[in-house]
């Protein structure tokens, strides 16, 4: 099996660019090759092509098209025409390539395209939100209308809206994005730009870009209410699930448990809002009022302390089953899905087991260490379950049912009791902030992970989970910042 991608999503791209630059290759030089790969299919698909327009937009993708022109400019004469005037809201790196090209530019309202023999499409890339406007939207109609070659620039430019450029080639960089097809983007070419392949295959900051941004205005709950569920026999679980939640950015994060476990867990951290539960232990009866409390919340993290009382086990089948809010499912949550997998339809899970409890989840054993071929089970299983499941380990592994993600951030001291908890909590933080099940999972596992790294790095052997949540805002704050750039 390998965990590379035939294709990948429009919202990788980013993902690939933070990643590959985390991993010592340079966005300069992605560029570089990325503008060069454009420049030779278009001297090899139109040798006799003499002249060549460049359109450039004000993103990353216009400074792929800067590259391409200077290339082009010493084998056949080529206009640049940048779609916006350079200002401050161009990319710094389209901003420097575009001032290597400047001496051949012209304004876009003297763009013709029956003048040249072939144009060149870099206006917009893969972030495109709804339709191109404005001079995009005006030049890509008279492009179209021309009926003259053009060749894009990783995707044609509106792809994927309807109004977008008809390409002849695109020239796509590291995998067709997907949706891309002859059809809309003509015939697709692959260019290796240099992006290693660990940038797709393994977790990492740029994962971080998948995290919608906050809103300057944004209010008290705009970030995200988590209900955990869990504690009776055990107090400190659900604690620690909240706690790592409320670090991990979300504004609200209620706690449901028995009553003999609220006080133990209002104690560790008056954050947090306990609802106690009547009793000792998680009950079917307590489903209708968890239920009511689940339609408050944007996100419930089940399991963590809950015990493996047939009564409980029952109730945590029962509530999840009925649940239409997105849900973490850990710890002793696990086994009532594996008695009874059915419960897990149309809902949206992330499930995070060890290696024992994903046999009891899946009834399969993974039978190797190899991460790799982990991989293929524990995709399998994701597929059959219609769920993310991320599986615990030393290398961890993520999956959705289509694609696989390996993290390998985290140290063996992780494994002290505690920390799976705050790795349930503080996925369900990212989900509630609005990340998508997948994402979560992902960036919930490499920011794990480093949080432990610093935290070994103060206490060895002697780190507690305690440490590790308090370590996950310097990690939020170094990689949601790197991925802003």
């Amino acid at each position: 099996m390998s965990v590379v991608r035939s294709s990948i999503p429009p919202e990788e791209v980013k993902v690939l660019d933070i990643n590959a630059r985390h991993l010592g290759i340079r966005t300069v030089t992605l560029m570089e090759n990325a503008g060069a790969a454009v420049a030779k299919n278009v001297l090899e698909g139109y040798p006799r092509a003499a002249s060549v327009a460049v359109l450039c937009g004000r993103g990353n993708n216009g400074g792929d098209g800067f590259v391409a022109a200077r290339h082009l400019s010493r084998d056949r004469e080529v206009t640049v025409f940048p779609l916006e005037e350079p200002s401050d809201s161009m990319t710094d790196l389209a901003k420097v390539n575009y001032d290597k090209v400047r001496g051949f530019a012209k304004g876009i309202d003297a763009f013709i395209a029956r003048e040249y023999d072939v144009t060149v499409d870099a206006m917009l890339g893969v972030g495109l939100v709804g339709k191109p406007r404005g001079p995009y939207a005006k030049t890509i109609k008279d492009l179209n209308r021309s009926r003259k070659p053009v060749v894009s620039v990783d995707v044609p430019s509106g792809w994927p809206s309807d109004l977008r450029v008809r390409a002849d080639v695109t020239v796509t960089f590291h995998a067709p994005k997907k949706g891309m097809n002859r059809k809309n983007s003509g015939r697709m070419i692959v260019a290796d730009i240099g992006i290693p392949e660990e940038a797709e295959t393994h977790c990492g900051p740029g994962d971080f870009s998948l995290l919608p941004r906050r809103k300057p205005n944004a209010r008290k709950g705009d970030a995200g209410k988590v209900l955990v569920i869990g504690g009776g026999p055990y107090t400190g679980a659900p604690a620690f699930t909240g706690m790592a939640a409320m670090r991990g950015g979300a504004d609200l994060v209620f706690v449901a448990t028995p009553e003999s476990a609220a006080l133990p867990v209002a104690v560790y951290s008056p954050n947090l809002i306990v609802r106690p539960l009547e009793g000792e232990m998680l009950l079917r009866d307590h489903v209708s009022e968890l239920l009511s409390l689940s339609r408050g919340a944007d996100v419930v993290a089940i399991g963590p302390g809950l015990g493996s009382a047939p009564e409980t086990i029952a109730g945590i089948g029962l509530f999840i089953q009925r649940c239409a809010k997105p849900m973490v499912i850990d710890a002793d949550a696990i086994r009532a899905c594996g008695s009874r997998p059915q419960i897990l339809r149309k809902k949206s899970t992330v499930i995070t087991p060890h290696a024992s409890e994903f046999k009891k989840l899946t009834g399969k054993a993974l039978g190797t260490d190899d991460p790799v071929k982990r991989g293929d089970t524990v995709k399998e299983g994701a597929a059959k379950l219609q769920s993310t499941i991320l599986l615990k380990g030393p290398v961890d592994v993520i999956s959705d049912g289509s694609y696989v993600k390996l993290n390998e951030t985290g140290n063996n001291a992780l494994a002290v009791g505690g920390t799976g908890d705050v790795l349930t909590g503080l996925v369900a933080s990212l989900i509630a902030q609005g990340a998508k099940p997948f994402h979560a999972a992902r960036m919930g596992a490499f920011a794990m992970g480093l949080a432990g790294d610093l935290s070994f790095e103060e206490k060895s052997y002697g780190l507690l989970a305690t440490d590790v949540i308090e370590k996950i805002p310097i990690v939020l704050r170094r990689y949601e910042l790197d991925s802003l750039e």
